[in-house]
């Protein structure tokens, strides 16, 4: 695959739990768990790569910490090296088009689908 950046804006975050539009482009779940109480109806997935998510040990430890944030970042990075098929497969969708990474984790800035899509950008 081509190491040509994914254009700005081309990676959008949504929680499981909003609704899914049109714009949302391709989604893909990137939570190891499906968000409870949401229907695989209404969640509208182009694909669910668990694989992708943290491991079961670095969900657990994190726990949505916000002051474990930073070393949870690091150690999710360093797992993520191992998943180099998946994160081509993202930026290859996400230089064609919108890609919204969905989770369901509560906090917006601190979860995984972030550290997630910084590294799609970072690393492209």
């Amino acid at each position: 695959m081509t190491n040509a950046p994914v254009p700005a804006g081309h990676i959008r975050l949504k929680r499981a739990y909003e609704p899914a539009e049109p714009g949302d482009g391709v989604r893909i779940l990137v939570d190891r768990l499906w968000p409870r109480g949401v229907s695989k109806a209404r969640a509208a997935l182009d694909e669910w790569m668990k694989d992708i998510a943290p491991s079961t040990g670095l969900r657990q430890w994190f726990g949505h910490d916000p002051a474990r944030w930073a070393e949870f970042q690091r150690r999710y990075r360093a797992e993520l090296r191992g998943q180099t098929d998946a994160l081509d497969l993202i930026r290859a969708l996400a230089r064609d088009g919108m890609v919204t990474l969905v989770y369901s984790a509560h906090d917006e800035q601190h979860n995984d689908a972030v550290v997630l899509r910084n590294l799609l950008y970072d690393e492209a």
